[in-house]
């Protein structure tokens, strides 16, 4: 079963640049279950982001980027499903921190 992020769905409308672009992320949207990072979620995010930066000493810029994958993250364990993604390293570090299903799909050159 397909389930929607509604971290993913901002982050794929942010770069967005042609309208059939818009329109496939609407569709998953519309037809698709879509799951929300709680406020426990948004509170648990930055507490993982404090201890990335102590144990990393990562930059803001890097905490930044990295804190729409933490909420991802997160809620994805409250519902007990699985992250699949292409972004073994992000999502391996937060996995260090806080425990989550995670399937790493690998982009095939063909």
């Amino acid at each position: 079963m397909i389930r929607n992020s509604a971290v993913v769905l901002s982050e794929l409308l942010r770069g967005a640049t042609k309208q059939s672009e818009i329109d496939f992320v609407e569709t998953l949207a519309k037809d698709y279950p879509i799951f929300t990072p709680t406020e426990k979620n948004w509170i648990e995010s930055g507490e993982i982001l404090s201890k990335i930066y102590r144990g990393r000493g990562f930059s803001p810029e890097k905490l930044r980027d990295l804190h729409f994958d933490v909420l991802i993250a997160l809620t994805a364990r409250n519902y007990g499903v699985t992250v699949i993604t292409s972004d073994r390293a992000d999502f391996e570090l937060i996995r260090s921190y806080k425990h989550f299903n995670l399937e790493v799909w690998t982009l095939s050159e063909t």
